[in-house]
Protein backbone atom coordinates (compact mmCIF):
# COMPACT_ATOMS: atom_id res chain seq x y z
CA UNK A 1 0.00 0.00 0.00
CA UNK A 2 1.41 3.39 -1.03
CA UNK A 3 0.83 6.48 1.14
CA UNK A 4 1.41 9.95 -0.32
CA UNK A 5 2.89 12.57 2.04
CA UNK A 6 1.80 16.17 1.29
CA UNK A 7 3.47 17.86 4.32
CA UNK A 8 7.11 18.51 5.13
CA UNK A 9 8.83 15.69 7.07
CA UNK A 10 10.25 17.06 10.35
CA UNK A 11 11.14 13.75 12.05
CA UNK A 12 10.70 9.99 11.94
CA UNK A 13 10.69 6.86 14.09
CA UNK A 14 10.97 3.17 13.22
CA UNK A 15 7.95 1.14 14.25
CA UNK A 16 8.42 -2.61 14.70
CA UNK A 17 5.81 -5.26 15.33
CA UNK A 18 5.57 -6.87 18.77
CA UNK A 19 7.48 -10.20 18.79
CA UNK A 20 5.30 -13.25 19.08
CA UNK A 21 6.36 -16.12 21.28
CA UNK A 22 6.52 -19.39 19.45
CA UNK A 23 5.61 -22.60 21.33
CA UNK A 24 9.30 -23.57 21.61
CA UNK A 25 10.11 -20.24 23.26
CA UNK A 26 7.26 -20.76 25.70
CA UNK A 27 8.74 -24.11 26.66
CA UNK A 28 12.19 -22.68 27.32
CA UNK A 29 10.77 -20.00 29.63
CA UNK A 30 9.35 -22.66 31.95
CA UNK A 31 11.54 -24.20 34.71
CA UNK A 32 13.06 -27.51 33.62
CA UNK A 33 12.50 -29.16 37.00
CA UNK A 34 10.96 -28.24 40.35
CA UNK A 35 13.33 -26.70 42.86
CA UNK A 36 13.66 -28.67 46.09
CA UNK A 37 14.80 -26.75 49.13
CA UNK A 38 17.05 -28.63 51.54
CA UNK A 39 15.76 -28.90 55.07
CA UNK A 40 17.37 -27.27 58.05
CA UNK A 41 20.15 -29.26 59.75
CA UNK A 42 18.96 -31.38 62.64
CA UNK A 43 19.70 -30.02 66.11
CA UNK A 44 21.43 -32.30 68.60
CA UNK A 45 19.26 -33.62 71.45
CA UNK A 46 20.74 -34.18 74.90
CA UNK A 47 20.62 -37.98 74.56
CA UNK A 48 21.43 -40.20 71.59
CA UNK A 49 21.51 -43.96 71.08
CA UNK A 50 24.16 -45.72 69.04
CA UNK A 51 26.54 -48.62 68.45
CA UNK A 52 30.30 -48.98 68.70
CA UNK A 53 32.16 -51.25 66.27
CA UNK A 54 35.68 -52.60 66.71
CA UNK A 55 37.79 -53.21 63.60
CA UNK A 56 41.33 -54.57 63.39
CA UNK A 57 43.13 -54.23 60.11
CA UNK A 58 46.61 -55.14 58.82
CA UNK A 59 47.30 -51.48 58.00
CA UNK A 60 47.04 -50.28 61.62
CA UNK A 61 48.90 -51.49 64.70
CA UNK A 62 45.94 -50.91 66.99
CA UNK A 63 42.22 -51.52 66.65
CA UNK A 64 39.85 -48.74 65.60
CA UNK A 65 36.64 -48.14 67.54
CA UNK A 66 33.90 -46.57 65.43
CA UNK A 67 30.89 -45.13 67.25
CA UNK A 68 27.79 -44.11 65.30
CA UNK A 69 25.11 -42.32 67.30
CA UNK A 70 21.53 -42.18 66.01
CA UNK A 71 18.71 -39.72 66.47
CA UNK A 72 15.19 -41.11 66.91
CA UNK A 73 12.83 -39.53 64.40
CA UNK A 74 9.06 -39.26 64.94
CA UNK A 75 9.33 -40.76 68.41
CA UNK A 76 6.15 -42.39 69.70
CA UNK A 77 4.50 -42.62 66.28
CA UNK A 78 4.12 -45.48 63.78
CA UNK A 79 6.77 -43.70 61.66
CA UNK A 80 9.40 -43.87 64.43
CA UNK A 81 12.84 -44.75 63.09
CA UNK A 82 16.51 -44.16 63.72
CA UNK A 83 18.96 -42.36 61.46
CA UNK A 84 22.69 -41.63 61.98
CA UNK A 85 23.47 -38.27 63.54
CA UNK A 86 27.21 -38.33 64.29
CA UNK A 87 30.26 -40.60 64.02
CA UNK A 88 33.44 -40.85 66.09
CA UNK A 89 36.57 -42.92 65.49
CA UNK A 90 39.06 -43.59 68.29
CA UNK A 91 42.36 -45.47 68.31
CA UNK A 92 45.69 -45.55 70.09
CA UNK A 93 47.34 -45.14 66.70
CA UNK A 94 47.78 -41.41 65.97
CA UNK A 95 49.18 -41.93 62.46
CA UNK A 96 45.87 -41.24 60.72
CA UNK A 97 44.52 -38.79 63.32
CA UNK A 98 44.14 -35.69 61.11
CA UNK A 99 42.28 -37.17 58.16
CA UNK A 100 40.13 -39.38 60.40
CA UNK A 101 38.96 -36.33 62.39
CA UNK A 102 38.27 -34.47 59.13
CA UNK A 103 36.36 -37.44 57.69
CA UNK A 104 34.19 -37.91 60.78
CA UNK A 105 33.30 -34.22 60.92
CA UNK A 106 32.27 -34.16 57.27
CA UNK A 107 30.25 -37.36 57.64
CA UNK A 108 28.53 -36.04 60.77
CA UNK A 109 27.62 -32.84 58.92
CA UNK A 110 26.07 -34.91 56.11
CA UNK A 111 24.13 -36.97 58.68
CA UNK A 112 22.68 -33.85 60.32
CA UNK A 113 21.73 -32.27 57.00
CA UNK A 114 19.04 -34.90 56.52
CA UNK A 115 17.92 -36.64 53.34
CA UNK A 116 19.38 -39.78 51.82
CA UNK A 117 22.79 -40.65 53.28
CA UNK A 118 23.18 -44.16 51.90
CA UNK A 119 25.33 -42.80 49.05
CA UNK A 120 28.18 -42.42 51.58
CA UNK A 121 28.65 -46.20 51.63
CA UNK A 122 29.43 -46.33 47.90
CA UNK A 123 31.62 -43.23 48.09
CA UNK A 124 33.75 -44.71 50.88
CA UNK A 125 33.93 -48.10 49.14
CA UNK A 126 35.36 -46.45 46.03
CA UNK A 127 38.49 -45.19 47.84
CA UNK A 128 41.55 -47.35 47.08
CA UNK A 129 44.85 -47.35 48.94
CA UNK A 130 47.79 -46.92 46.51
CA UNK A 131 49.76 -49.36 48.67
CA UNK A 132 47.10 -52.03 48.15
CA UNK A 133 44.19 -53.41 50.14
CA UNK A 134 43.76 -56.52 52.28
CA UNK A 135 41.46 -59.47 52.89
CA UNK A 136 39.23 -59.66 55.95
CA UNK A 137 38.34 -62.85 57.73
CA UNK A 138 35.85 -64.60 55.48
CA UNK A 139 37.71 -63.71 52.29
CA UNK A 140 36.21 -60.25 51.64
CA UNK A 141 38.58 -57.83 49.95
CA UNK A 142 38.88 -54.33 51.43
CA UNK A 143 40.65 -51.81 49.16
CA UNK A 144 41.52 -49.28 51.90
CA UNK A 145 41.00 -48.24 55.50
CA UNK A 146 38.44 -45.69 54.30
CA UNK A 147 36.54 -48.51 52.60
CA UNK A 148 36.62 -50.40 55.92
CA UNK A 149 34.87 -47.44 57.53
CA UNK A 150 32.34 -47.65 54.70
CA UNK A 151 31.78 -51.33 55.57
CA UNK A 152 31.02 -50.36 59.18
CA UNK A 153 28.60 -47.66 58.04
CA UNK A 154 26.91 -50.15 55.72
CA UNK A 155 26.51 -52.66 58.57
CA UNK A 156 25.06 -49.95 60.81
CA UNK A 157 22.57 -48.79 58.18
CA UNK A 158 21.42 -52.38 57.75
CA UNK A 159 21.18 -52.71 61.55
CA UNK A 160 18.76 -49.77 61.83
CA UNK A 161 16.80 -50.66 58.69
CA UNK A 162 17.98 -47.94 56.30
CA UNK A 163 19.54 -50.58 54.02
CA UNK A 164 18.34 -54.09 53.29
CA UNK A 165 20.51 -57.15 53.73
CA UNK A 166 21.11 -58.73 50.31
CA UNK A 167 20.59 -62.46 50.55
CA UNK A 168 20.08 -65.09 47.85
CA UNK A 169 16.64 -66.65 47.55
CA UNK A 170 16.12 -69.97 49.43
CA UNK A 171 16.49 -72.09 46.28
CA UNK A 172 19.73 -70.39 45.28
CA UNK A 173 21.05 -70.61 48.84
CA UNK A 174 20.33 -74.35 49.04
CA UNK A 175 21.99 -74.87 45.65
CA UNK A 176 25.13 -73.00 46.74
CA UNK A 177 25.36 -74.98 49.98
CA UNK A 178 25.06 -78.24 48.06
CA UNK A 179 27.73 -77.24 45.55
CA UNK A 180 30.01 -75.93 48.30
CA UNK A 181 29.90 -79.26 50.14
CA UNK A 182 30.47 -81.12 46.88
CA UNK A 183 33.48 -78.97 46.03
CA UNK A 184 34.98 -79.11 49.54
CA UNK A 185 34.84 -82.92 49.49
CA UNK A 186 37.33 -82.82 46.64
CA UNK A 187 39.40 -79.83 47.77
CA UNK A 188 40.67 -78.87 51.21
CA UNK A 189 38.96 -75.66 52.42
CA UNK A 190 40.87 -72.74 53.85
CA UNK A 191 40.89 -73.10 57.63
CA UNK A 192 40.46 -69.37 58.20
CA UNK A 193 38.19 -68.20 55.39
CA UNK A 194 35.78 -71.12 55.04
CA UNK A 195 36.01 -71.10 51.22
CA UNK A 196 38.10 -73.47 49.09
CA UNK A 197 41.77 -72.64 48.69
CA UNK A 198 42.60 -71.18 45.32
CA UNK A 199 39.23 -69.43 45.00
CA UNK A 200 39.44 -66.13 43.12
CA UNK A 201 37.97 -62.75 43.96
CA UNK A 202 34.32 -62.06 43.14
CA UNK A 203 33.79 -58.77 41.32
CA UNK A 204 30.26 -58.45 42.72
CA UNK A 205 30.70 -59.04 46.48
CA UNK A 206 34.53 -58.62 46.75
CA UNK A 207 34.87 -62.03 48.44
CA UNK A 208 37.52 -64.60 47.55
CA UNK A 209 34.96 -67.32 46.85
CA UNK A 210 34.81 -67.77 43.06
CA UNK A 211 35.40 -71.33 41.86
CA UNK A 212 34.92 -73.17 38.58
CA UNK A 213 31.79 -75.26 39.07
CA UNK A 214 30.09 -77.29 36.34
CA UNK A 215 32.33 -75.60 33.82
CA UNK A 216 31.36 -72.08 34.93
CA UNK A 217 32.88 -69.54 37.32
CA UNK A 218 30.50 -69.21 40.30
CA UNK A 219 30.77 -67.29 43.59
CA UNK A 220 30.00 -69.48 46.61
CA UNK A 221 29.25 -66.37 48.69
CA UNK A 222 26.71 -64.37 46.66
CA UNK A 223 25.86 -66.82 43.85
CA UNK A 224 27.07 -64.58 41.01
CA UNK A 225 27.78 -66.71 37.93
CA UNK A 226 29.13 -65.93 34.48
CA UNK A 227 26.69 -68.46 33.01
CA UNK A 228 23.52 -66.97 34.50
Amino acid sequence: MTLKIDKKIVGYTVVTEEPTLIPHALETTQPLAPIHQLGEPLSRPEKLVGNTYKIKTPVTDHALYITINDIVMNSGTPQEHRRPFEIFINSKNMEHFQWIVALTRVMSAVFRKGGDITFLVEELHSVFDPKGGYFKKGGKYIPSLVAEIGEVLKEHLMEIGMLGRPEPDPQQKAFLEEKRKEFIERHAPSQEEGFPEGASLCAKCSTQAVIKMDGCLTCLNCGDSKCS
